[in-house]
């Protein structure tokens, strides 16, 4: 990541409390030696956003470290229909010189955990190894408080492990390149694509496209089914005789007749309901296999027969993190802000716990 990058610009350009805040952001490549590989997930090259802030005060950095995660929130559920949980890397997970680091954390459709974001609160410690000061309003000088945040083209393995089916991709309609396929049946007879081109500028202020390609209607749904493209209108002789059309979505297959008329404000409806639905069914699927364990009997049980997370108690000590993780390959997730007393002992040790942690195996 790019810290010292960013140390370097600041300690240049930040003389006064005149010149913070800095809120900075960048895209860039990052290359790093995978031993493993996966698409999206873990390559060696990949392309991420990352900010970078500077502040006057404590405050005013924890303030941005918590707005950038709960922007990645709101990302991420309300566009990319993924829910999280958000919370607080324990000491042994957090970034490497911060203070404190924020996570959102999500639940693939085979039970494995997903880290969707981070943001970090590195307080004062890099300005202070980089000189990194400025003149107050009260004329004395100062280190500054910094901030990082990021997500990466994870994001979009992430959208297709928690969407997407034996069929292929299952997009959601915000983010879907072509919301509405229009496939014309029988286009070679006389005002098929005629009547599909005029249902494409009913449609035009939606995301559209007609396939007009010499392939079958069924090479077609399969190829649209595949794209994950929301919504497919199916319209033929027939329909266009009974002055009506098919709408299929992609996520449930449930099919739809409608009127040419009401087509713009149905597309509109079924669009908004897609997205609403994807984002329930994602949650629901990551409640059903979120577990609580008040043992470590019961928490190895879990994760030897299961796959989700596990809500547990927690004592505070690395040792007890170094256990799980070693014999079971289970790592802490986050410390949810939304805590639970779940128990009054550690899972592991049995000690007095002080934190619940959301733990589970991740990519």
């Amino acid at each position: 990541t790019s810290e010292t990058l960013f140390c370097d610009y600041y300690k240049n350009v930040v003389q006064s409390y005149r010149d913070l805040p800095q809120v900075l952001n960048q895209w860039c490549s990052v290359v790093r030696w995978e031993k493993e590989t996966r698409p999206f997930l873990r390559s060696r090259e990949f392309l991420w956003q990352e900010g970078h802030t500077a502040h006057a005060t404590a405050e005013e950095a924890e303030e941005r470290t918590l707005q950038m995660l709960n922007v990645y929130t709101e990302f991420l559920e309300k566009v990319l229909a993924i829910p999280v949980i958000k919370g607080q890397k324990t000491e042994k997970e957090r970034f490497a010189g911060a203070i404190a680091t924020y996570t959102v954390e999500a639940l693939m459709h085979d039970g494995k955990a997903l880290q969707s974001g981070t943001s970090h609160n590195f307080g004062d410690g890099f300005a202070k190894a980089f000189g990194i000061q400025f003149a107050d309003k009260d004329n004395t000088l100062k280190h500054v408080h910094q901030t990082s945040w990021g997500v990466s083209t994870r994001m979009i393995g992430g959208l297709i492990m928690v969407h997407s089916d034996n069929s292929g991709l299952v997009l959601p309609p915000k983010v879907a390149p072509v919301q509405v396929m229009i496939i014309p049946i029988q286009q070679r007879k006389e005002g098929v694509l005629e009547k599909a081109a005029e249902l494409k500028e009913m449609l035009k202020d939606f995301r559209v496209k007609v396939d007009d390609s010499d392939k079958s209607p069924g090479w077609k749904f399969s190829e649209q089914e595949m794209r994950g493209i929301p919504l497919r209108v199916e319209v033929g002789p027939k329909d266009i005789e009974a002055g009506k059309c098919v709408i299929c979505r992609r996520d449930t297959g449930e099919k739809t007749e409608v009127g040419f008329d009401g087509l713009a404000e149905k597309v509109q409806e079924l669009l908004i309901k897609m997205q609403t639905e994807m984002l329930e069914r994602a949650r629901a699927h990551r409640d059903a296999h979120t577990y609580i364990a008040k043992d470590y009997e019961e928490f190895k049980k879990i994760f030897t027969e299961k796959t989700g997370f596990v809500k547990a108690m927690w004592c505070g000590c690395q040792d007890c993190e170094d256990k799980i993780k070693e014999e079971l390959s289970v790592t802490s997730r986050c410390m949810p802000f939304e805590q639970e007393q779940l128990s009054d002992v550690c899972v592991c040790c049995g000690k007095p716990a002080k934190k619940m942690v959301y733990w589970g195996k991740a990519y």
